[in-house]
């Protein structure tokens, strides 16, 4: 599947890291990486665009004690791989001292990495790919006459493998997979200006076989799109309001964002200064577990090799860690989390979780708004203050009434997450994210 082997990656970066030494570099860092993938996409049956990729690359981090310099290349040939390293060095030559620029300290490295299963190759052709999407459109167009059009259906995989080195002794890399299935019905009432509804659903894994039929993305996410129709606005009021499970994912990585590193030390966060202090509410609890196996937020160390662990980042609302690469985490004058590239696997718990999905959640919440959709990138991390376009469906007595749109939904996000009153139990996976629907008490709630 690949044209480099792990070992001829491995004799790459011990040249770059040579070259680099041989030069005077104080420390260097090289990675070499190999991906291809295909990606086919379908609309109304028809084929509109088959894409299938190649790619590798190599690069090189050089240090001059506290100066650094960057530099890659796609060509693996000893020539071009000599200019890289020069290239980085000359680069880190003109570069301002930064006591923070320094590899990460040779015992935080992982020095037996664990296989996570994150490697399962997918045999898809274009022809395969090509019947996969047809397979969910078809099924999305099969639900009702009311969808008449569609943006397509789409179906990818991606293998890709890379290797790391450091000066500090550190060699490690693995291959890894990501494959998904999507689709994106569009319904109408009927006649050339009725209103038009979108809806979209996907399915993603490392793990081909543990993907959603295709057939069962079309249909679900055609009832999507038709449940949309007759949508009405709404007044202007303060009201409950529930994060369907994959826009809470989204919710849950606002809070990550405000607890990064980047963010912290650049005093551009609504939690700076937070450790130790409640950011949830009591009953809630945020894990992360980078070793769970065939995971997409799973990694035995991070991009700069440190060594992952499970831990708790929140515990019954209080906040116990960050999320730290060994450059932010000595801007801060602390210790890095292992999270270079971001957070791994996250799971967000809750001690009031009714059992029974949406619907029980729904019956919990009463009277109020259900957001499934949102538009817009008003969130202001530096004050916490969020307001985006938002569609959903009005609620009363636990039961959907209508759909609604044309809304706008605001609050303070620190206010928000401390007002999450339940989460539901239809847990989803979302990237490196794993939460339920969450119910928050009270937001502002912008219509006509």
């Amino acid at each position: 599947m690949f044209t480099y082997t792990s070992n001829q990656f491995q004799e790459i970066i011990d040249f770059m890291l040579k070259e680099a030494r041989r030069r005077g570099a104080s420390d260097a860092v090289a990675e070499a990486s190999e991906g291809q993938g295909l990606s086919v996409t379908v609309r109304k049956g028809e084929v509109e665009t088959i894409e299938q990729s190649l790619d590798k690359q190599v690069g090189v981090t050089v240090f001059l004690g506290h100066r650094r310099g960057n530099a890659s290349t796609s060509d693996f040939s000893v020539d071009s791989l000599r200019a890289t390293v020069e290239a980085a060095y000359h680069i880190a030559q003109h570069t301002a001292e930064d006591d923070c620029a320094a590899p990460a300290e040779k015992d935080l490295l992982e020095k037996n990495p664990r296989d996570l299963d994150l490697f399962h190759p997918w045999a898809l052709d274009a022809a395969l790919a090509i019947d996969i999407a047809r397979t969910a459109e078809g099924a999305a167009f099969a639900v009702s006459k009311q969808i008449k059009n569609s943006d397509g259906a789409s179906v990818s995989a991606h293998h890709a493998h890379f290797m790391m080195g450091t000066s500090q002794g550190f060699m490690g890399g693995y291959p890894f997979s990501r494959h998904y299935i999507s689709c994106a019905p569009i319904a109408s009432e009927g006649g050339k200006k009725s209103p038009m509804q979108r809806d979209d659903w996907y399915s993603s894994s490392r793990i081909p076989e543990q993907l959603a039929e295709p057939a069962s993305i079309g249909t679900y996410a055609a009832q999507r799109a038709l449940s949309r129709l007759k949508a009405r606005s709404l007044s202007t009021r303060r009201c409950p309001v529930i994060f369907e499970a994959p826009l809470a994912a989204g919710l849950l990585g606002s809070l990550v964002q405000a607890v990064s590193g980047g963010a912290l030390y650049r005093h551009s966060s609504f939690l700076l200064d937070s450790l130790g202090k409640q950011v949830l509410p009591k009953h809630i609890s945020l894990f992360e577990n980078p070793h769970l196996k065939s995971m997409t937020g799973s990694a035995p160390f991070d991009e700069e090799g440190v060594k992952t662990s499970p831990r708790t980042v929140v515990n019954k609302g209080i906040l116990e860690g960050y999320f730290l690469s060994t450059y932010s985490a000595r801007k801060l004058g602390m210790k890095t989390t292992g999270n270079a590239g971001g957070s791994h696997h996250l799971t967000l718990q809750s001690r009031k979780t009714p059992q029974g999905g949406l619907p029980a959640l729904l019956k919990e919440m009463g009277t109020g708004l259900l957001v499934t959709e949102l538009m817009g990138q008003g969130v202001n991390y530096v004050t916490g203050d969020y307001s985006r376009g938002a569609f959903g469906y009005w609620v009363e007595h636990g039961e959907i009434q209508y759909p609604v749109e044309e809304l706008t939904i605001a609050g303070n996000l620190r206010d928000m997450l401390l007002d999450i009153e339940l989460i539901g139990s239809d847990s989803l996976i979302r990237g490196t994210k794993e939460t339920g629907s969450i119910l928050i008490g009270s937001m502002t709630v912008g219509g006509k």
